[in-house]
């Protein structure tokens, strides 16, 4: 008798295999993208160009149009990579760190002073030319990233199912509405056809009240030429 060696399942890119011998999507790689938009500057770690606009909101292919990137600066990518899936923000124009919520720009309107307090900081000091990314620390923040968009999706579902609860609502309304006025337009035609029959009713009896009048009236008229002789 000869004994099998149990079948090993090879890992490939887009698969991982994990201790309990269960097969799941590898999680895709991130990407540090950037753009402008409004008062704000605004970066996020996604999978794609189509994941950022989306997070964005972006109607249009802002990277078409030259107005959005992938970044390659080690400071950006560090702060996106620590939120992936998040929207940070940063005054537009200004070298400030990357943040979830961020102050409104202070040189709006000022351009002369907001230069010349930028000169008066002397020279930055040189950023590092690269910044090594493990692959552990890339796993976990595109991990991080799925757990966002879940939790994007949930969230974009509970409202969904609140608008569509609240158009239920609205909907049963109308409905009801809707119903009242056409019972009282039923209700008003039956009394109109009933106070419509008796004006006919009446108009007959008066009818018929005129006509006896008449021949009564010439009746006694004639009776009083007799007697008049």
């Amino acid at each position: 008798m000869f004994r099998q060696t149990p079948r090993q399942i090879p890992e490939c890119a887009t698969l991982t295999i994990e201790r309990e011998g269960l097969i799941r999507p590898m999680a895709r790689k991130l990407k540090t993208y950037q753009t402008s938009l409004g008062f704000f500057d605004l970066a996020i770690a996604a999978p794609s160009m189509k994941a950022a606009l989306e997070a964005w909101g972006a109607d249009s292919n802002l990277f078409h149009q030259g107005a959005a990137k992938e970044s390659h600066d080690p400071d950006i990518i560090a702060a996106s990579m620590a939120k992936p899936g998040v929207v940070l923000r940063r005054p537009v124009g200004s070298d400030r760190t990357f943040s979830e919520h961020a102050e409104l720009p202070t040189n709006l309107g000022g351009g002369g002073s907001t230069k010349a307090a930028r000169k008066s900081k002397g020279p930055k000091a040189k950023k590092p030319s690269s910044r090594a990314v493990d692959e552990a620390a890339e796993r976990k923040a595109a991990l991080a990233y799925e757990r966002e968009q879940k939790r994007r999706d949930v969230e974009r579902a509970r409202e969904e199912a609140a608008r569509q609860k609240e158009r239920e609502r609205r909907q049963q309304a109308v409905d009801k509405a809707q119903a009242a006025l056409d019972k009282a337009e039923q209700n008003h035609a039956k009394r109109s056809a009933a106070i419509q029959a008796e004006v006919e009713a009446l108009e007959k009896r008066s009818q018929t009240e005129e006509a006896r009048w008449d021949k009564e009236k010439e009746r006694l008229q004639a009776a009083l030429r007799r007697a008049r002789g």
